[in-house]
């Protein structure tokens, strides 16, 4: 047996083993397997070396470094778990091509841009059907409260409990689940959909609260493509890193404009952080942090509270 078909072995071992674990590994199992190949080509044989380690991260179209650094860091657990059948393996040192956590800049969504999307969401075709109700609906309720798109797709009707003013994300991101409180108008506005939904769809079977025309639950791809319809339409370019705004922008404006509104009110942010972290389902509060964004407003307030701040220290110590 090659060594390569045993590295293939090893690769397929450590993914069962991992997925038992609860880690679904959707990227990294095929680029694990896109290294074995690799090794294949180059005709490797013996143990797992920082040279062929390094050649194979390098081997990419992508010119960006920050590619090659997250090559090298999703075999870094592999090697680690391969030493104890290789004891020859090298495993890379951390940041061995330098960090993989560059974050690209974001599109903030004004209020205008926000209502500009509602208002064309609802001029989708077919005119009159339950489609523009669909998604002025959805992307509305992304905007009031920060939701991932996944999360809202997935809602079932029971998790929209709109006489208690709440809603129910259950088994999100790293399997977590919460309660979501509505502001009074965005309950008012999924009582208008559901309503309207109902009228349309008597019949419909599907457990879903967002549905298809068809009376099926919406795929994110559905999203995704009256998304890029509306985006085109308004003309949007990019304010940010991506090439055009994303539906997961709409979160980070949330998080942006939630931090900006406690500014204002002179609340404590260290405090609300914590609150704003378990409502938008982060694990840890860096998470909701990573989100923050220096939009020209947020920026403003904060200088302004930062004089303030540099005054109260100056008539202190004259």
């Amino acid at each position: 047996m090659s060594y390569s078909r045993t590295l293939t072995g090893h690769v397929q071992d450590y993914l069962r083993v991992k997925r038992q674990m609860g880690f679904e590994l959707r990227s990294q199992g095929p680029q694990l397997l896109a290294f074995v190949r690799f090794a294949e080509h180059c005709g490797h044989r013996g143990p797992v070396t920082l040279d062929l380690i390094l050649r194979w991260a390098s081997d990419t179209h992508s010119e960006r470094p920050i590619t090659a650094a997250k090559r090298v860091e999703v075999l870094r657990p592999f090697t680690r778990y391969l030493q104890q059948y290789a004891p020859g393996t090298e495993v890379p040192p951390p940041r061995m091509l330098g960090s993989t956590h560059h974050r690209p800049v974001p599109h903030i969504y004004s209020d205008e841009e926000v209502d500009a999307l509602l208002i064309a969401a609802r001029h989708l075709s077919p005119r009159g059907g339950l489609r523009p109700a669909t998604y002025e609906t959805l992307f509305g309720l992304l905007a009031a409260t920060g939701m991932r798109i996944s999360e809202a797709l997935r809602l079932e009707r029971s998790d929209v409990m709109l006489e208690q003013g709440m809603l129910r994300v259950r088994n999100s991101k790293f399997k977590k689940s919460r309660l979501i409180p509505l502001h009074a108008t965005t309950v008012a506005a999924l009582q208008r959909y559901e309503h309207a939904r109902d009228q349309f769809l008597p019949l419909a079977t599907d457990d879903n609260f967002f549905l298809s025309g068809w009376g099926c639950a919406l795929k994110i791809w559905n999203a995704e493509d009256a998304f890029s319809t509306l985006r085109r339409r308004l003309g949007w370019v990019a304010r940010g890193d991506h090439s055009a705004p994303r539906i997961h922008d709409l979160r980070h404006t949330f998080i942006s404009n939630c931090l900006l509104r406690w500014y204002r009110r002179q609340i404590k942010v260290d405090n609300a952080i914590a609150a704003l972290s378990t409502y938008v389902g982060h694990v840890r509060v860096t998470d909701t942090y990573w989100y923050i964004n220096t939009i020209p407003q947020l920026m403003a307030v904060a200088s302004q509270r930062f004089e303030r701040y540099a005054r109260e220290i100056a008539n202190e110590h004259p």
